[in-house]
């Protein structure tokens, strides 16, 4: 379980910055690294799913009253149907984690992957000239860590390489030392670059090196 932290201070992004920079020395890769909040509100889906429950549990606890021989007039009962879901609406807009929690994992994911490709894409890290952009991805709500590697890289580099790189991540997520997880894994990306994308005579920096926040 990711611990919660609030944003990273100026000297830690001056660290991460720094890191990318170390690791960038020696490779003609580019590394970028974005930490998300939370890829999605979740509004829609969260009250679509509060909504889902008290319309299969309406019928049951009608069942339940008639078995108790409880007569409730079906108007109140809707109306109470209604009050419910707004409490609980009221309830998953005012709280983001509650809203998270309702939310099944796979689509969690599925989200927090597509924020990912657009983060690569939004931060022009496909636009290098060799094609050997990195992303270190992190989004806190989904618990969530994504490397996304460009086109050139994926065809030297296996996904298992990448994978370990995310687990490294994910500890110091867990542990609340999101610096220290980037800097350790911008370093472990740019070792893995260097072997197979060694810096040349001319090494441009293509990309700023820095941490965004969204």
């Amino acid at each position: 379980m990711m611990r919660r932290i609030n944003r990273l201070s100026s000297a830690e992004h001056a660290r991460i910055a720094r890191a990318i920079g170390d690791a960038e020395r020696n490779t003609s890769g580019e590394i970028y690294c974005v930490l998300a909040r939370s890829s999605d509100p979740y509004l829609y889906p969260a009250c679509l799913i509060v909504a889902l429950a008290i319309l299969i549990l309406g019928p049951f606890l009608a069942l339940a009253l008639r078995h108790w021989w409880i007569p409730v007039d079906p108007v109140i009962f809707a109306v109470a149907q209604l009050a419910a879901f707004a409490a609980a609406a009221a309830l998953v807009v005012a709280f983001n984690g509650l809203r998270v929690a309702l939310i099944p994992k796979a689509l969690k994911y599925r989200r927090a992957h597509d924020n990912a490709q657009n983060q690569f894409f939004a931060h022009n890290i496909h636009v290098t000239d060799r094609r050997t952009g990195v992303l270190v991805f992190v989004s806190l709500a989904e618990r969530y860590v994504e490397i996304v590697a460009d086109h050139e890289i994926d065809v030297c580099v296996d996904q298992s390489v990448w994978n370990e790189g995310v687990a490294l991540m994910l500890d110091h997520a867990r542990r609340g030392t999101l610096a220290d997880g980037f800097v350790e894994t911008v370093t472990y990306a740019g070792e893995v670059l260097s072997r197979h994308f060694p810096a040349g005579r001319l090494n441009p920096n293509e990309i700023e090196d820095r941490l965004t926040e969204i």
